[in-house]
């Protein structure tokens, strides 16, 4: 279902990353506008993990591929879905391959984003960095970690509240350059509206807040705003062992 572009709306977006209290920083982040199509953007969050580089390696060619892949993209020949999956399987891939010739055993997650001249947005992710949508200040939805606790969650072992103090937290069931192929789960978002934010970013961020003061934030400043602040708090709440951490946001936002 496809809805009539709007002239009610432009999009704003920023990107926040920090080291964190690690001594390597292995995401990446980065917010691609298309190079012919206002309106339209794609968005990746990538947290690398294995060795001092090869983690960093391995979110490297995961924002490579994604400006290769976008760089190609038509918004009114291609299906946007289908380049979200070519990313994943191209990303995994090429991981894999490194992971051959060197000696480390580079892995990445992805979350991944892209918004449609035609106010649609099409998600993808592999590990546990996410996605979140929210309309106003209300979560409206968010991707579902390829872990081990959210899948003890998933079979009412454990609460949401649990998964995120579990020892076993940190275990993933599906991420790039992994032994087994990544999970291929697409998400669709129909119609994207004015006050709307899609907020992707890795654990190293996710893990100190609640959705609602997710949604809060990312609607009560502008997004180099927000950005700024989520970092800020996250530093504060990690209180010397934070992780990396990364965040992409966009937001629908009224013309005027």
């Amino acid at each position: 279902m496809s809805h009539p572009p709007s002239q009610g709306y432009r999009l704003s977006a920023a990107t926040g990353i920090d080291r964190g209290d690690r001594m390597y920083q292995q995401d990446q982040v980065e917010i691609i506008p298309h190079p012919r199509m206002p309106g339209c953007l794609l968005a990746v969050v990538a947290d690398g993990m294995g060795g001092k580089s090869g983690g960093r390696k391995a979110s490297d060619q995961v924002i490579m591929i994604a400006r290769q892949l976008f760089g190609a993209f038509s918004p009114t020949r291609d299906k946007p879905g289908e380049l979200l999956e070519q990313l994943v399987r191209e990303s995994h891939m090429t991981i894999r391959m490194t992971a051959i010739t060197a000696e480390q055993e580079p892995h990445s997650t992805i979350a991944a984003c892209l918004v449609t001249p035609n106010r649609e947005g099409y998600v993808i992710h592999a590990g546990d960095s996410r996605v979140y949508h929210f309309r106003g200040a209300q979560m409206v939805t968010r991707t579902l970690d390829h872990s081990l606790v959210q899948r003890l969650v998933d079979q009412g072992k454990i609460t949401e509240e649990e998964a995120n103090s579990h020892p076993q937290s940190n275990l993933l069931v599906g991420c790039l350059g992994a032994e087994e192929d990544p999970p291929l789960v697409l998400h669709h978002i129909e119609h994207l509206e004015v006050g709307d934010s899609l907020l992707l970013c890795s654990d190293g961020l996710w893990h100190y807040f609640t959705p609602r003061e997710l949604g809060t934030i990312v609607n009560a400043l502008k997004p180099s705003d927000a950005s700024k602040m989520l970092i800020s708090k996250a530093r504060q709440r990690a209180r010397g062992g934070g992780d990396n951490l990364s965040l992409a946001l966009v937001r629908m936002d009224p013309l005027g």
